[in-house]
């Protein structure tokens, strides 16, 4: 395939690829929370994963439909890496903005912001505690 073009690397794309921000834990097997600069870095890190991972699909199909050879099981395997980076990505940036919002996360109920130390939802009553409880216990 031809990288004429091709999205400039800065090379902590592909050695990243493997690594996640839940992959470093402490001894009592919870990950720390990241700091806002760690965010930052594993958002620009994705961030241009996710272009290259596009890019490279594009270019992955272009090259199967001039060889009139298509194989659909590739391209969606190749899609769905790509969607599990570009949710990542998603998530840090959601994790970004509430940082700089002062906010603690989305009621469960409603989806409206809330912010630290609230006790119930502005918007509909839901109990926060409750969520953060509940979301807890899933977790494990």
């Amino acid at each position: 395939m031809s990288h004429l073009g091709r999205p400039p690397t800065n090379g902590t794309a592909a050695a990243t690829e493997a690594t996640t921000a839940t992959e470093t834990s402490t001894a009592g097997g919870v990950a720390p929370a990241p700091t806002p600069t760690e965010l930052t870095k594993r958002r620009d890190e994705l961030a241009q994963r996710v272009a290259e991972m596009q890019w490279d699909l594009g270019g992955l199909f272009y090259e199967m439909a001039i060889r009139d050879q298509i194989r659909l099981p590739v391209l969606v395997e190749r899609a769905a890496r790509m969607q599990e980076a570009d949710a990542e990505l998603g998530e840090i940036e959601r994790m970004i903005h509430n940082d700089h919002t002062g906010s603690a996360g989305n009621c469960t109920k409603c989806g409206a912001l809330y912010s630290r130390g609230a006790g119930y939802c502005w918007r509909c009553g839901q109990a926060i505690v409750e969520q953060v409880h509940s979301a807890a216990v899933t977790d494990r």
